[in-house]
C-alpha cells in the first residue's frame, strides 16, 4: 500500500472539466498528476457530462494540451446516451438531436436515426450541451416530446466552468424545455447517475476506484450512487461553502486544493478530519456554534469544519477566533 492516496487505488476516474482542463487550457498540475499515475502503473479513465465532444476528439485535445490519453480511456455523455438510446429503441429509429454534431454522430453510429424536426416523427428526443443550441430546435423538441417522444438528456449540469466565471450548461438548456413543458425528462443518462462510472471500472477491470472531480451534484453524487471513493478538488465549480452545506449523498470521501492532493497521505485529505486538530487549526464545538481558531493551510480548516457542518451545526453558527480564520470565513462567504 502506498503511502499516498492515489495508490490505495487501481482506477482513478478524472472529470474532466474544472479538474483537468478549464475550456481549452490545462488546470496547473493536471499534466503532472496524470502522468505521475501512468508512471505509477495506475489505470487512469477520463468521464464526462459534455456531450458536444467524441471520445477521439477529447482525447486529440487533451494530447495537444499535454495530458496524454487514448480514445478508450474517454467516457462522454454523448457516447453513454446513444448507447442508451440504441438498448431501448429499435434499429433505424429516429432521433431527435438538441445538441452538437458529436451527439449526433454517436446516435447514427449506435443505428439511429438523427432528425432535426416534429414532422419526421421522432421516437425520442435527445438533449446534450452545444454551443450553437438556440430556440428553434428547443422549440421542436418540445412539440416532439408534447407528442409523446420520450425525452433523454445526456446530463442535467447548471452551468459548464470557464476562465470568466461559470456559464451555462447542459442543465440550464433543459431547463427551457422543463418550463415549456412543466415535467422532468424521461432519462437522464450521465452524472450523478453511476453508469460512467461502472462503465469505466468494468472496461479496466478495477476493483478500487476512485473518482476525482470539482461538482457536488455530478461527480460527488455519481461516486456516491456508483458507491466509490470520490476527490473533490476546489478548482471548479463547487467551493468551500457548497462542500459544508452539502447533503450526506454529495459528500466526498477526500478533498483538496487542487490535483496534487492525489500524492498526498489519504489521512490529510479525508473528510471530514478525523479529530478537533488538523494543521494548525482546531475547531471547538459548543452545541449548535463552532468556532474556528489558528492558521495554516485552508482544506485543513475546511476539513475541520465538515466535521461539525455535517453534524447538525449550521454555517450560521460557524465564527472564527483568530484574523486568519474570520479572514478565511469571509473569503468562503461564510459570516
Amino acid at each position: 500500500m502506498s503511502d499516498h492516496l492515489a495508490g490505495g487505488y487501481d482506477l482513478v476516474i478524472f472529470d474532466l472539466d474544472g479538474v483537468v482542463i478549464l475550456i481549452d487550457e490545462p488546470i496547473p498540475g493536471a499534466v503532472e498528476a496524470v502522468e505521475r499515475l501512468r508512471a505509477d502503473a495506475t489505470t487512469v479513465a477520463f468521464a464526462t457530462n459534455n456531450a458536444s465532444r467524441r471520445s477521439a476528439e477529447v482525447a486529440a485535445l487533451l494530447t495537444g494540451m499535454g495530458v496524454n490519453a487514448e480514445p478508450a480511456e474517454v467516457l462522454t455523455s454523448a457516447g453513454a446516451s446513444a448507447a442508451v438510446l440504441a438498448e431501448r429503441l429499435p434499429a433505424g429509429a429516429k432521433v431527435l438531436v438538441v445538441g452538437s454534431e458529436a451527439l449526433r454522430a454517436e446516435v447514427r453510429d449506435a443505428g439511429l436515426i438523427p432528425v432535426e424536426t416534429l414532422e419526421d416523427d421522432p421516437a425520442a428526443v435527445v438533449q446534450g450541451y452545444g454551443p450553437e443550441v438556440g430556440w428553434k430546435i428547443l422549440a421542436e423538441a418540445v412539440l416532439a416530446v408534447r407528442a409523446g417522444a420520450t425525452w433523454y438528456a445526456t446530463n442535467t449540469d447548471r452551468t459548464l466552468p470557464s476562465p470568466r466565471g461559470p456559464l451555462p450548461g447542459n442543465g440550464s438548456l433543459v431547463a427551457v424545455l422543463r418550463t415549456a413543458l412543466d415535467r422532468e425528462p424521461d432519462v437522464v443518462v450521465g452524472k450523478p447517475q453511476p453508469g460512467l462510472f461502472r462503465t469505466a471500472a468494468r472496461l479496466s477491470g478495477a476493483q478500487r476506484p476512485l473518482a476525482v472531480g470539482d461538482r457536488l451534484d455530478t461527480d460527488i453524487q455519481g461516486a456516491v450512487n456508483a458507491g466509490v471513493d470520490s476527490l473533490l478538488v476546489l478548482t471548479g465549480v463547487s467551493g468551500p461553502a457548497d462542500l459544508l452545506a452539502a447533503p450526506e449523498d454529495r459528500r466526498p470521501t477526500f478533498v483538496a486544493a487542487d490535483l496534487s492532493g492525489l500524492f498526498r497521505p489519504a489521512d490529510e485529505t479525508r473528510v471530514p478530519a478525523p479529530l478537533p486538530v488538523a494543521g494548525g487549526w482546531r475547531v471547538t464545538r459548543t452545541g449548535d456554534r463552532a468556532e474556528l481558531d489558528g492558521s495554516g493551510d485552508p482544506v485543513d480548516a475546511l476539513r475541520l469544519l465538515c466535521g461539525v457542518t455535517w453534524s447538525g451545526v449550521p454555517l450560521t453558527g460557524v465564527t472564527g477566533a483568530s484574523d486568519e480564520a474570520r479572514n478565511l470565513l469571509e473569503a468562503w462567504h461564510i459570516r
